[in-house]
């Protein structure tokens, strides 16, 4: 794989640009060229967020994604946004619980999983994102399982440190599902 571009985009609060720099750490530490750009409105929680992150073998010429291999959506206005941005041959994840998939593309993988019903369930508060993300690495093969792991635990702040075990449950839950 020479190059993958990844948007992921909801809301703010829903975990959008933490999930985004948990695949920028994979790629770093799997010595990849990468990068992790943040984008969010000016309401914060509530209002838009995204997060475009590259991830390549070769240099990267713009950290902005705009034809995506792969959407995360984690909710319905990012869903019908970028749905027809994504690169034919693409992989989409979305949010079940939240969104109702409508598309006329067939030249795209599209994969929705009840992650916010599943973090719920598994008493996973605001870990939709993390499932989210296990299903990627299960359906991309992207990074292994270990070098998921060390991202986590690197990104998990150490004041925060009691949560790495919910995030390494929702990324098994993810790549159950």
């Amino acid at each position: 794989m020479a190059s993958t571009d990844i948007l992921l985009a909801g809301f703010g609060g829903q975990g959008v640009l933490f999930a985004g720099k948990i695949l920028a750490y994979c790629g770093l530490m799997d010595n990849r060229e990468l990068s992790w750009l943040p984008s969010y409105g000016p309401e914060m929680r509530g209002g838009t967020a995204n997060c475009s992150v590259c991830i390549s073998d070769e240099p990267i010429g713009s950290p902005l994604v705009l034809t995506p291999d792969i959407l995360i959506a984690m909710n319905q206005p990012s869903f019908d946004k970028f749905i027809s941005d994504v690169k034919t041959g693409g992989k989409v994840f979305y949010d079940s619980t939240l969104i109702e998939a409508e598309y006329d593309r067939t030249d795209i993988e599209v994969f929705g999983i009840p992650s916010s019903q599943l973090a719920d369930d598994n008493q996973l508060k605001g870990g939709s994102n993390i499932i989210l993300l296990g299903k990627l690495i299960k359906e991309t093969g992207l990074f292994g399982l270990e070098t998921v792991q060390k991202a986590i635990e690197k990104v998990v702040p150490p004041s925060k440190a009691k949560l790495i075990p919910n995030n390494l449950k929702a990324i098994e839950i993810g790549m159950n599902n």
